[in-house]
């Protein structure tokens, strides 16, 4: 059954649904980033009126900077800050969040993303549940963009879950006890700062080690010498030879690693598949991968795939996503940016379907404006009762 075709389960049409569900929607103030009514920000930053009317949808956003705990090391570039841009939409007095997370590495900007929302009229889509229908829209609009198309299907999710007054794992008929311990990451970093986040890191019962750099053993040993927890290593394309890389593979199974993400370049498919052939570890596919079509790309080159919802254009393609992985049988990852609660809450209600989680974005930033999904002894905790993705500001 389609999201939209719930609306007809009792016989009443979308638009008797949406008001009857209004009666009980839980309603949730709006940060105070977004105060200012139905306004958006263009890539001038000059405020644009966002499109509204009784009945229609009203998109408004804003950019927002978050501020790193520690300066965020990978293996070919290193920053302090992640730009942000948050997202509401609301439809009759119901707000729903999203949020697009933009690493400089993705190609993404404040800029490009405003300018593609500035570009965007959902005042013509007078119901919400028509996601399919808003997408094909979004895709039509522009290539890419994929962060931002990801904070609008954020933000519908939100939207959509808080009129039917479920959250999207129940929608899904998905079991929250049945989320994986989420990692904790620790960049590439001096002995000390590594030994200092190592500490940080001790609620978390799996830690997920940055490498790519001539001194990867060493930030290992280091990691060794105070803890005996699992680690999962993420290269970040940084290895480009293939013998190199098995025999590195080999030197971190005998120390305890769960798998070796993205070890060499995108474009490297040849050798990544010589490589998952031999190696003890599974070899998961990150910069590979983006969006559906290249789940099967994937197959036969990678063991599993790390589905982030930046990259997958937002919560319904990245459901397509995990489910094709397990049809082809692969192994799935769930994965974030540097995000607020918003994008991680959204991502955690997936988590149920995944064999491994790194939904710590939100624990790396000092500033993050929303409340949602927690993490308890190191597992992914989704708020249970919450309707929509599961955060309040």
């Amino acid at each position: 059954m389609g999201m939209g075709e719930m609306c007809y389960i009792c016989g009443m049409d979308r638009r008797e649904f949406i008001k009857g569900a209004m009666m009980g929607a839980a309603m949730i103030a709006a940060p105070k980033w977004m105060t200012a009514a139905a306004t958006t920000y263009s890539a001038a930053d000059e405020p644009v009126k966002a499109a509204s009317g009784a009945g229609r949808m009203k998109l408004s956003f804003a950019p927002y900077e978050l501020q790193l705990r520690h300066s965020f090391n990978l293996a070919k570039f290193s920053r302090t800050t992640t730009p942000d841009v948050l997202v509401k939409i609301e439809l009759d007095g119901v707000t729903g969040y999203g949020e697009a997370s933009m690493p400089p590495y993705l190609g993404e900007s404040v800029e490009s993303v405003t300018r593609y929302l500035s570009s965007l009229d959902l005042d013509q889509f007078a119901d919400p549940f028509r996601l399919a229908e808003i997408h094909d829209y979004m895709d039509k609009r522009a290539p890419d963009n994929r962060a931002a198309k990801a904070s609008v299907d954020i933000a519908l999710h939100d939207l959509t879950g808080k009129l039917m007054g479920q959250p999207w794992y129940r929608i899904w008929g998905l079991s929250p006890e049945n989320t994986p311990d989420t990692s904790f990451t620790i960049g590439i970093d001096t002995p000390e700062v590594v030994r200092q986040k190592v500490e940080e890191a001790s609620p978390y019962k799996i830690l997920k080690v940055k490498m790519g750099l001539d001194h990867d053993t060493e930030t290992v040993e280091v990691i060794r010498s105070m803890t005996e927890r699992p680690i999962c290593v993420d290269v970040n394309q940084g290895w480009s030879d293939k013998h190199h890389a098995l025999e590195m593979c080999h030197w971190l199974a005998e120390r305890n690693c769960l798998f070796v993400e993205q070890p060499m370049p995108k474009e490297m498919v040849d050798e990544t598949a010589w490589l998952r052939e031999r190696s003890p570890l599974p070899i998961v596919a990150d910069e590979f991968l983006q969006r559906l079509d290249d789940v099967r790309r994937a197959y036969g080159v990678y063991d599993a795939i790390n589905i982030k919802l930046m990259k997958s254009t937002g919560m319904r393609e990245a459901k397509q996503m995990a489910e094709l992985a397990q049809a082809l049988g692969m192994d799935v990852m769930l994965g974030c940016m540097t995000e607020t609660s918003c994008g991680i809450s959204a991502a955690s209600q997936l988590a149920p379907l995944a064999k491994w989680a790194d939904l710590d974005g939100n624990l790396l930033i000092t500033n993050d404006c929303f409340d949602g999904t927690k993490i308890v002894n190191g597992k992914v905790e989704i708020p249970r009762e919450r309707p929509g993705i599961g955060v309040v500001s």
